[in-house]
């Protein structure tokens, strides 16, 4: 599973109600003298004026099995031109739900085509892997812009609407609601929170520019509401740039200072900005004003980075006492699953697993980290089989990367071949990303660093440090001028990844082979055998790399 940082990163965390509204201070925290460590609306406008312009911005393709609802409602000459807006914004994502089958059969089909993409091929691959995904409701056009470039950020959906369980069922009636209430500015707010939703459950990013659209008419019909601007934040969020999701998440608060979006947005863009003690201080503020499941994550995660497991474990659990709904169990059983994972502790962690799988048979994080931990704990073929699943579903950069690495590790006949498709999936995956307005330079950074170019990966990890610094973004750094033979630019920023105490195996691993490198033998030997210890089977290559390295090192 990909670090929480981005998305997958700072990735996956919904809002929604929750709970007995306990805070998450009220029982006493591990070690409450812990420092605070971390790297230092428009005006409305005519209804219609942008009748149709949905239908543009998305392009003219359609899928041959939608629904013929999408068509219904036609505009007479006299009709109120906002109705045939409406009718373009909510009739792109009716044929979203019916392309199951040929979003697998998509995804094989690139898949197949392997590492052939190079260059200019790869925008046609994009293009194919965003009929994988939306099952031919993609416009190819958008992928011609190439907009800056990851993992899911933080979602913020309503939970009075979209906490049924079945998110393409509540857009549906989103959409048949708006066809005859056009001007519902708090309708459209959520129809566009509900596609940044509808994007990460889908792995799919076209769902953005149909968020922005939705939330800009809910601003344009209502400016400055509380609801379409914590929206806006959650949209820049998922999207990486999150000096814009804090922007927008604080023009939430002045209108509506318990807004639990826009508290919890507020927390997710702190902590991917790396500003931790503030992110920190948010957290506490939302807990007092908004007690709940999507405060409590944050919470639990604030405190993780700083290295205390103990309070984010004990938080994480109440969160899981406080859920009700299967969406919030499951998102909250696999928090707990990948924080023991982390630590190495692979039996708890597939208990975790099977809690979030029993809520939610198909929630993508789950079934991701239980393969993980299956492959740590030695029952390879069961991973590459789930892993198999989640990207024929979902082709996201950490599973792709997860499932090559692991046919690498098995070396059977065409495992070889089979791997190099799944890192060119990742290409893929990152060209749709940025065609849809995503910044994707952290995904590039992790994923060519090993498997792809590594000149591409540094200048992309520098790209991401130039915007923000968070100990994610130090070891994505550290490593690209590693593998691209810098390691003495390179030693300061392993050492910031790990400074603030946050246990990661991969980055100790990261760091002990620098040191290495520099010639700092002691240190690099401690740093690979904590790595090993925390979490000795991190990673399919890595952890094999380690105990190479560390041997040699003797």
């Amino acid at each position: 599973m990909s670090p929480r940082t981005n998305d997958d990163e700072a990735g996956e965390r919904p809002v929604s109600t929750g709970g007995d509204g306990a805070s998450a201070l009220s029982a006493p925290e591990a070690d409450p003298t812990r420092s605070e460590a971390g790297p230092a609306g428009s005006e409305a406008g005519p209804a219609g004026s942008e009748a149709g312009a949905a239908e543009s911005e998305t392009g003219q393709a359609r899928s041959e099995t939608e629904p013929a609802a999408s068509q219904a409602e036609p505009v007479a000459g006299g009709a109120d031109p906002a109705v045939a807006e409406t009718a373009a914004v909510v009739s792109e994502s009716c044929s979203f739900a019916s392309g199951t089958d040929q979003r697998v059969a998509a995804v094989r089909r690139v898949a197949a085509t392997g590492r052939r993409w190079r260059a200019v091929q790869l925008g046609s691959c994009a293009a194919l892997l965003a009929v994988a995904l939306t099952g031919g409701a993609i416009a190819v056009g958008a992928a011609r812009d190439g907009g800056p470039a990851v993992a899911a950020a933080s979602t913020a959906v309503d939970p009075g609407v979209l906490g049924s369980g079945n998110l393409d069922a509540s857009i549906t009636a989103l959409q048949v609601h708006l066809r005859s209430q056009p001007r519902d500015f708090g309708s459209w707010a959520t129809l566009g929170l509900a596609y940044v939703e509808q994007a990460r459950t889908k792995g799919d990013p076209a769902r953005y520019p149909q968020a922005e659209k939705a939330l800009k008419r809910a601003l344009d019909l209502s400016p400055g509401n509380d609801q379409a601007l914590a929206g806006r934040a959650a949209l820049a969020a998922a999207r990486h740039d999150f000096k814009d999701a804090l922007t927008y998440a604080d023009q939430a608060l002045k209108q509506n200072p318990y807004s639990e979006r826009a508290l919890s947005s507020r927390i997710d863009a702190l902590v991917e900005l790396g500003r931790y003690a503030e992110a920190d201080k948010a957290a506490r503020t939302a807990d007092t004003r908004k007690p709940g499941v999507p405060v409590f994550t944050r919470y639990a995660y604030v405190h993780e980075l700083r290295g205390d497991v103990t309070t984010a474990r004990r938080v994480l659990k109440q969160a899981l006492d406080a859920a009700t709904s299967p969406g919030d169990v499951a998102y909250v059983a696999a928090q707990l699953g990948q924080l023991a994972w982390n630590q190495g502790d692979y039996d708890s962690a597939l208990t975790y697993y099977a809690r979030a799988l029993a809520a939610d048979e198909n929630y993508l994080p789950a079934l991701e980290g239980r393969a993980r931990a299956q492959a740590a704990s030695g029952d390879r073929d069961e991973a590459i089989k789930g892993l198999e699943t989640v990207v024929s579903r979902y082709p996201l950069p950490g599973p792709l990367v997860e499932l090559g690495e692991l046919y690498e590790a098995r070396g059977a006949a065409g495992d070889r071949a089979r791997a190099h498709d799944q890192y060119a999936l990742v290409d893929a995956w990152i060209a749709l990303a940025r065609a849809n307005g995503v910044n994707a330079d952290l995904d590039t950074a992790l994923a060519a660093a090993d498997h792809g170019d590594k000149a591409s990966a540094l200048r992309a990890a520098r790209a991401e440090w130039a915007r923000r610094h968070t100990v994610h973004t130090a070891d994505a750094l550290a490593w690209a001028l590693h593998v691209n033979g810098r390691d003495k630019e390179a030693l300061p920023y392993a050492r910031r990844a790990t400074a603030t105490g946050y246990r990661s195996a991969a980055f100790r691993y990261h760091r002990g082979m620098i040191e290495l490198a520099t010639g700092h033998t002691k240190d690099g030997r401690t740093s690979l055998k904590a790595a090993l210890k925390l979490n000795p089977g991190f990673s399919p290559l890595g952890a094999a790399q380690a105990r190479k390295a560390l041997e040699a090192a003797q």
